[in-house]
């Protein structure tokens, strides 16, 4: 595989095979450089081990892998990448800032370029006022920013993470999405594994969906959420209870969903749905609260291209 100056990440038939298990079945993407993207699908699909031959952590059975145009488990792919495995661990014995140092110094970064680096990258994720207490006394939240400032201590190239913020507060996830964003604003690169579609929604460039070892679809979100047929739906709350009965009558309706107070109501005919509901609400003294007609979301996507929906 030649290596293109303008892709990041350049992937060709990769294969992983465990026993008769296929994982990874000739999976073949390409991320540019300055992207941020995500790598999408329900558990065990293969994103993970996908994401592990990248990163040189496997080998895989056939196929290709460059990172920056270096061979993928090379020195060199390693040295110019920063990565955040989901059960990546600090040395919870040392502060935030001898961490920093450790992991500088093996990453070969002069001393003095450690201690900047670590000082500006500490500031951002507000954890400076913190960096001289042990690990042992952080927050899940505080480990997990940490972890990604000691990714970049050597100002990689390339960032890969796999679910980032998974099980965190909505203080931390905020600010680890955010300092992504910057990161990927000076040039660059991000490559994403996630299953929360929201985060790929407000993250991502272009997501690559893999279902059973097999890429299912690449796109940006936007483009694959509208891709989406027959995937329209009616989002309705009432004053007070509704029986599910009452929906019955509804033709049109494909499927129904309840989601705290309101009721999702899928749909090939939104605008014949809206005047059905209406009516009967009138008819049954219902006030309606809030009534939206919503287009696909990426989770209604995700769900349609992973045959996962009827399942769930």
């Amino acid at each position: 595989m030649t290596a293109n100056e303008s892709i990041g990440i350049q992937v060709s038939n990769l294969t992983k095979n465990y026993g008769k298990l296929t994982a990874v079945d000739q999976v073949s993407f390409d991320v540019r450089k300055g992207e941020i993207f995500g790598f999408l699908g329900p558990n065990g699909a293969g994103k993970t081990t996908t994401a592990r031959i990248i990163t040189g952590v496997l080998k895989a059975d056939k196929g290709e892998a460059l990172v920056m145009g270096y061979e993928a488990g090379t020195l060199k792919a390693k040295q110019i990448a920063g990565v955040v495995p989901e059960t990546a661990n600090a040395y919870e014995d040392l502060s935030g800032w001898k961490n920093m140092d450790l992991m500088g110094k093996i990453y070969g970064v002069p001393k003095n370029i450690i201690k900047d680096r670590s000082e500006e990258l500490l500031k951002k994720v507000n954890l400076y006022s913190r960096k001289d207490e042990l690990v042992r006394t952080y927050s899940k939240g505080m480990k997990q920013r940490l972890i990604l400032c000691m990714a970049l201590i050597s100002d990689p190239e390339i960032l890969f993470l796999d679910e980032p913020t998974a099980g965190l507060d909505v203080q931390s996830s905020r600010m680890i999405k955010d300092f992504l964003l910057e990161f990927n604003s000076d040039g660059k690169t991000i490559f994403l594994t996630t299953h929360q579609m929201e985060e790929a929604n407000q993250l991502c460039d272009k997501i690559a969906i893999i279902d059973q070892g097999v890429i299912v679809k690449i796109g940006s979100p936007e483009r694959i959420r509208t891709e989406i047929k027959g995937m329209h739906s009616v989002e309705v709350s009432f004053e007070g209870a509704v029986n599910h009965h009452f929906f019955n009558s509804l033709s049109e309706v494909k499927s129904l969903k309840k989601k705290g107070d309101k009721y999702k109501l899928y749909t090939e005919k939104p605008g014949d749905t809206v005047v059905s509901l209406a009516k009967h609400a009138s008819a049954r003294n219902l006030e309606i609260v809030s009534l939206n007609v919503l287009s696909p979301s990426l989770e209604d996507a995700f769900l349609s291209l992973t045959r996962r929906e009827k399942k769930s």
